[in-house]
């Protein structure tokens, strides 16, 4: 019987301004990354194929299923998690907002339906209700809390815009 060598591959990954530096197997996904290895459990677990949106994180500022990255694929990347967002013990606006508008319910799709309206709002700073809608149709809410989620991202993107615009 042969002897099956399994080959690690060293990455340099860049994780909410901090760089790690670690070797991981080839299969071994973004998730599995941040939450086995970094230690970086906001990022959940949910369907683990690219359907439910729980995994979401920004990668070079981009939404993406982290169930469905590879790790290797993310060498040299910037990676963006829920743990990076808050400065201290200060919170996001987006993650005030969720509070205020109690968007946040069971709070299991909340870092990654955060993490799309950063995305959306980092690009696009009036987004309109339906832009909003259409940017978080990739993050499943088992609640069903979507109308208090658009309000709160809304709520976000109004207090972006210059005094006296609508």
């Amino acid at each position: 019987m042969r002897k099956k060598v399994l080959r690690r591959h060293p990455i340099q990954v860049t994780v909410n301004g901090e760089i790690y530096e670690v070797s991981v197997k080839p299969k071994k996904t973004l998730l599995d990354l941040l939450r086995e290895d970094l230690d970086l459990t906001g990022t959940k677990r949910g369907c683990g194929n690219g359907e439910c949106g729980a995994c979401t994180v920004l990668l070079n500022g981009k939404p993406v299923n982290a169930c469905l990255v590879l790790a290797v694929e993310a060498d040299g990347k910037e990676i963006f998690t829920i743990e990076g967002l808050a400065e201290g013990a200060m919170l996001h606006p987006l993650q005030e907002a969720f509070i205020k508008y109690g968007a946040v319910q069971c709070g299991y799709c909340s870092p990654g339906m955060i993490l799309t309206a950063k995305a959306l709002l980092d690009e696009n700073l009036r987004p309109s209700e339906r832009e909003v809608k259409k940017a978080i149709a990739g993050n499943l809410c088992r609640c069903g809390g979507y109308n208090k989620i658009v309000k709160a991202i809304l709520s976000v993107a109004a207090k972006k815009l210059p005094s006296g615009v609508v």
